[in-house]
């Protein structure tokens, strides 16, 4: 199976474009003109291979030739053997969109010649070169309904310079001797059967490539993230620049976020092919949705307890900090439940990433019935900061916990010195909760790439409000 993009596949990473406008995106794309040329190398290969099979029709007409008389001639059999296009370029174009430049491209052609003077009858066979070929395409971008990119071509034109004849067979001569009407024609059939198969190529080929752009991308039962465009597609003199939405949803039940997306100041580095601006939204909306489902509640239990660690989740390991827990529920196993009483909040800066997570802690005792006893409620709070980065073309995530500080909210069992269990909290958190925590964080969420888009040489940086990820894109072909 051929490579499924068209000329202008180019695109291939401008279906993620658009240029925030009064709404600002929790996501921003920029596409640095060393992403436009790589693509463009795939996009002039398949235009190139497609003008190569390029249909041609049979040209018939009558001419006048002095001292011979009236000649009527026919070309079929046009057989194009070749359409080379060894010089283009690639060009954003502020408030216009992108412009593709070929220029010195050359085509050969061969076929068939019949010809009638009087009653003289020959036929024969020529060879055509077509030289100094420029082909000019604009697209323009846009975005449908559901916030996909589109694409359309606003205009193209195509010129060529020179188209050069030779015709073989008995009465040769006499076609050498009108060749420039005929090469007339020639060039005209020519620069209509290229725009035509340029316009064709964007509707049939690159405007469903587009379409692969996943501007919904499901997380797991609980979220999904929304990546449509907030605004077309737009062009800058180095660039194409994108806003999207970059907002996680519940896959249940959505609802408008109480907080708006910062303006994000992308920095001017085109060392990359494409750079991806994740927001300090993008990322406190996953918090919210998943807070709001309840999906940030872990109840721990002693079966949960690495057997490392030589001590169980009962009573008697808590009376030791607890003494009324020996009287009033010897011997009984305990369960723990963590709990975030409000949607956890991450802040980037040029330092890096950092939160500070508040969590609510419940002590039960394990009754014989298998009912709960209330114990304690402790208050937890941590100083955490983070790192992402990139894999299998993911957002991936870690985190890193400081010193815990606990406070008692509430006790059922009489008061107690809560720093005494200091010691045992930062034991769960760094063998159960956090373990956790990276676990699912590394599995990451996907960046919004359309069909058979890897990233390389992946580059991080934290700036105010958003993480910046850059990046280096290959194309992967198929069949």
């Amino acid at each position: 199976m051929g490579v499924r993009s068209p000329a202008l596949a180019c695109m291939v990473l401008a279906a993620c474009l658009a240029l925030a406008g009064a709404v600002h995106p929790g996501f921003e794309v920029r596409i640095t003109q060393a992403g436009l040329d790589y693509a463009r190398q795939y996009g002039v290969a398949v235009l190139e291979k497609k003008l190569s099979q390029l249909r041609l029709p049979d040209i018939s007409g009558d001419f006048r030739v002095r001292h011979v008389g009236k000649v009527h001639y026919k070309i079929s059999s046009l057989n194009l053997r070749s359409f080379h296009l060894p010089n283009s370029q690639i060009s954003p174009i502020p408030n216009v969109g992108l412009q593709v430049s070929i220029s010195s491209a050359f085509a050969k052609v061969d076929g068939n010649w019949r010809v009638k003077v009087h009653f003289i009858r020959d036929h024969g066979s020529f060879d055509l070169k077509v030289e100094n070929l420029s082909i000019r395409i604009s697209l323009k971008l846009g975005s449908d309904a559901s916030g996909k990119p589109t694409a359309d071509t606003s205009d193209c034109s195509t010129h060529i310079s020179d188209v050069r004849i030779h015709f073989s067979g008995k009465l040769g001569w006499l076609y050498n001797l009108f060749h420039s009407a005929i090469e007339s024609r020639f060039r005209r059939i020519l620069e209509s059967k290229v725009c035509e198969n340029v316009v064709s190529s964007v509707h049939s080929e690159l405007q469903p490539y587009l379409q692969t752009l996943p501007v919904t991308a499901k997380i797991d039962a609980v979220a999904g993230i929304d990546y449509s465009l907030v605004a077309p597609p737009a062009a800058t003199a180095q660039s194409l620049d994108a806003g999207l939405k970059g907002e996680f949803f519940s896959a249940v039940h959505r609802s408008a976020v109480p907080f708006p997306p910062p303006p994000l100041a992308f920095p001017p580095d085109h060392a990359r092919m494409v750079y991806f601006g994740a927001s300090s939204y993008f990322f406190n909306t996953a918090g919210l949705t998943y807070h709001a489902a309840g999906a940030l509640v872990l109840e721990l239990t002693d079966s949960m307890i690495p057997k490392g660690l030589g001590f169980h989740l009962n009573t008697s390991a808590f009376s030791a900090f607890v003494p009324q827990l020996e009287k009033m529920y010897p011997d009984m196993l305990m369960k723990l439940r963590l709990s975030t009483p409000s949607a956890p909040f991450l802040s980037i800066d040029p330092a890096g990433l950092s939160l500070r997570p508040v969590v609510d802690i419940q002590a039960y005792a394990i009754l014989p019935s298998s009912s709960l006893a209330p114990l304690f409620l402790l208050n937890l709070t941590a100083n955490v900061s983070a790192s992402i980065d990139v894999k299998s073309s993911r957002i991936v995530g870690n985190l890193t916990v400081g010193r815990l500080r606990l406070s008692l909210k509430h006790s059922d069992v009489g008061p107690f010195q809560v720093r005494t269990l200091q010691s045992i909290m930062n034991i769960l958190a760094s063998s159960i909760l956090l373990p956790r925590l990276n676990a699912r964080l590394g599995q990451g969420f996907p960046l919004p790439l359309p069909d058979r888009i890897q990233l390389s040489n992946v580059i991080v940086q934290s700036h105010q409000n958003f993480l910046l990820l850059g990046a280096d894109v290959h194309y992967e072909r198929r069949g």
